[in-house]
């Protein structure tokens, strides 16, 4: 059910994040050596920036999930729902667009 308030409670899969983030890590690891072995210094700094960039997005997501449910909830907690009396978005009372 749509409330109208999904952007401002919107929840991110933390879990999935992270295991793209490994996935994206090992790749990326592995084009680094791939290419300094074969003698591509430019593809090899590529491939390192992007591992440093999936290394800092990992620690980020790794923080989120250790600052517990408010961050990453589970099945049990249920979603967010809007304050009782107030649109979702300030100036926006009832008008909707056809």
């Amino acid at each position: 059910m749509r409330t109208g308030s999904e952007p401002v409670t919107a929840r991110s899969a933390l879990r999935a994040r992270f295991w793209l983030s490994v996935w994206g890590l090992v790749w990326a690891a592995f084009g680094t050596a791939a290419f300094a072995l074969v003698g591509q210094p430019g593809w090899a700094v590529a491939c390192g920036v992007l591992l440093l960039l999936v290394t800092l997005d990992m620690t980020m997501i790794l923080r989120h999930i250790r600052q517990g449910p408010h961050y990453q909830p589970g099945r049990d907690i249920p979603p967010y729902q809007p304050p009782d009396g107030q649109p979702p978005y300030p100036g926006r009372r009832g008008h909707r667009r056809p």
